[in-house]
């Protein structure tokens, strides 16, 4: 854990680095990526570098076009109601 000089954007709290999980969802698919975000440690906010944004955004274009064949299936999903 890192703690960043910069303050949170939406509550002004203390900033730190650290792996967080994010999910991405294109069309019917969903992908979780590990990723490095500035998370505040107030109120929860994430922020993620433009590089990491510019990805996010290439992976869930490859999602919606079912271009998933380099991705790693890890199980399925299941949509239940009740």
């Amino acid at each position: 854990m890192k703690y960043i000089d910069e303050k949170c954007a939406v509550c002004g709290g203390q900033l730190i680095e650290k792996k967080v999980e994010k999910l991405l969802r294109g069309g019917r698919n969903m992908a979780s990526l590990n990723v490095t975000a500035e998370v505040c440690l107030h109120c929860g906010e994430r922020f993620y570098t433009p590089e990491i944004i510019e990805r996010f955004e290439k992976i869930e274009s490859e999602l919606e076009r079912e271009e998933t064949r380099k991705f790693q299936m890890v199980g399925h999903a299941f949509r239940v109601a009740f």
